[in-house]
């Protein structure tokens, strides 16, 4: 696929307010720090699609942005920001917890994982919650270039293992760098894929 436009549409915390014409989104969430909107600037080719910060937790509503004029890319708020309220992370909780649940739009969830870390219990946790719901997701791991090749590899590795334990099979899954883009042609051709069956 190649993304000839690229356009922020809307951000807003309510179902109510989100784009009514039917079109699939693909919604991109993580824990917080995770390069969600690094990722999104580089699958995009807009370094400035999404806002980017030194500070994690940036990502506070639903954003919207219609890709190629045929489907949205959505920007879905971080979880587990530890520094932010116990009163803003449940509101974030309930904002995302309305959109994956009830949004019909929602054609697949990537669930964005840091390839650096060891399995984290609120990655799991959260992958177990969404399978749950029934909802298709797909896990792209990210900032493969931060770390050597055999570190990345075996992470990676150890969290397939964790989520064999309850998963007979496992989702799609995609090795990104924002920096390098790997991975880039693979998603937008899996998202590509995916467009064709619907029409």
């Amino acid at each position: 696929m190649i993304i000839k436009s690229a356009k922020f549409v809307i951000s807003n915390t309510k179902l109510a307010h989100c784009p009514s014409d039917n079109l699939p989104e693909y919604a991109f969430i993580g824990r917080s720090n995770v390069g969600k909107s690094s990722l999104i600037n580089m699958l995009t080719g807009h370094s400035k699609l999404a806002m980017t910060s030194s500070k994690p937790g940036k990502t506070k509503l639903i954003n919207h942005f219609i890709i190629n004029d045929n489907w949205y890319l959505v920007d879905l708020p971080g979880y587990g920001y530890a520094k932010s309220s116990k009163s803003m992370r449940s509101e974030f909780g309930k904002i995302i917890t309305r959109y994956i649940e009830s949004r019909e739009q929602l054609t697949n969830l990537f669930i964005l994982i840091d390839s650096r870390l060891k399995p984290q219990q609120i990655d799991l946790d959260f992958i177990r919650s969404v399978g749950t719901l029934g909802v298709p997701f797909s896990i792209l791991f990210t900032k493969t270039d931060k770390d050597s090749k055999a570190k990345i590899s075996a992470n990676i590795e150890v969290f397939k293992a964790e989520l064999a334990k309850e998963w007979e099979t496992l989702p799609p899954i995609f090795l990104t760098s924002s920096k390098t883009a790997t991975g880039k042609e693979d998603v937008l051709n899996y998202i590509s894929s995916i467009n064709a069956t619907l029409q």
